[in-house]
């Protein structure tokens, strides 16, 4: 799963409506996530928050600056916003609360 931070400093993470983490946060929206460098074993963070589901369609603006972020320019712009209807996918966006530790493992 990649991570992302949006515009407003809130944590986004793309996922489906169908998944697991969805229906958790939709339940309790308390959250930690571990985050970690592209090295296995580098160094990495545990972000707290309060997290929410944004839905389509109000999420498509959202997904489509996670995509932009992480990846660049898409190279089909319409082809990415009909597989994220295809696939029903939605953003978790989390205000962070806390986070640590901040130094390696």
């Amino acid at each position: 799963m990649t991570v992302g931070v949006d515009g407003e400093g809130l944590v986004v993470i793309s996922t489906r409506e169908t998944a697991a983490k969805t229906k958790n946060v939709r339940r309790e929206p308390n959250v930690s996530v571990c985050v970690m460098s592209d090295q296995f074993y580098g160094e990495w963070v545990q972000v707290d928050g309060v997290a929410e589901v944004q839905s389509l369609p109000e999420a498509m603006d959202g997904l489509v600056d996670y995509y932009r972020s992480i990846s660049g320019e898409h190279p089909d712009w319409s082809d990415y916003r009909a597989a994220m209807e295809r696939d029903r996918r939605c953003l978790l966006r989390i205000r962070v609360t806390g986070a640590g530790p901040d130094v390696s493992g």
